[in-house]
């Protein structure tokens, strides 16, 4: 079974490799907590005491674990130093890299089933074993990271999906005119805009396969086709 790998990066799109910037555990984690957020607003119509949540973001990826490492050298001889241990692992996800100004950015892999890239958010210590004089043997880390998308990928990948720009979307089965301007323009009420532009006259039930063109928003009062 392979072990888990640090991999720290000097650039935001993970392509440069900091040289010597790999840390290999020394014992796989146990558990590895992935946590996902999408955040709402809640919004009340007038005159009423309920609310309905409005889509708002959907938050960055998070990233937990708990990590142990062991120098009496029972699980590896040739790694018995604690200190030699916490600075090699500290330089690659923790330390200020004075090349790109701030800590690296890093990708976590293991096995074929984690590849996370993103930047530490928590780093704490406990140390668990001591030799006679005070010298720390054994250390248990809980590792926080938030993953990270550089901002000319986000850029894109936000427009790809803006209501300002033009999509072919293609109907499978359930799909409705309505559901797909809720998808796009955040309101149900424009499935009146894209029967318009499809010249659709009979749109309650729409055909798998098809492809339909959904044009850029434009603000118009729904009402019936």
């Amino acid at each position: 079974m392979s072990n888990m790998k640090i991999v720290a990066y000097s650039d935001e799109t993970f392509t440069a490799a900091v040289a010597d910037g790999t840390y290999e555990v020394m014992l796989n984690p146990d558990k590895v907590q992935r946590g996902r957020q999408v955040q709402y607003n809640q919004e009340s119509a007038s005159g009423s005491s309920s609310s309905s949540p409005t889509y708002s973001k959907t938050n960055s990826e998070k990233l937990s674990f708990d990590l142990v490492i062991d120098c009496t050298g029972v699980v590896d001889s040739t790694r018995v130093n604690l200190p030699d241990e916490m600075a090699r692992l500290s330089k690659i996800i923790y330390d200020y890299n004075g090349a790109i100004h701030r800590p690296n950015y890093v990708v976590i892999r293991w096995g074929g089933g984690l590849e996370f890239r993103g930047v530490l958010t928590g780093f704490s210590t406990s140390y668990t074993l001591f030799k006679p004089d005070g010298t720390p043997l054994r250390a248990k880390l809980s590792l926080e990271f938030v993953s990270y998308i550089d901002l000319a990928t986000l850029a894109r990948k936000e427009k790809k999906s803006s209501p300002d720009m033009s999509h072919l979307v293609q109907i499978v089965e359930g799909d409705t005119l309505p559901q797909i301007a809720d998808d796009i323009y955040r309101d149900p009420a424009y499935y009146v805009q894209i029967a318009r532009f499809n010249k659709l006259d009979k749109f309650r039930r729409l055909s798998p396969g098809t492809l339909l063109s959904v044009p850029p928003l434009v603000a118009q009062e729904a009402g019936n086709v």
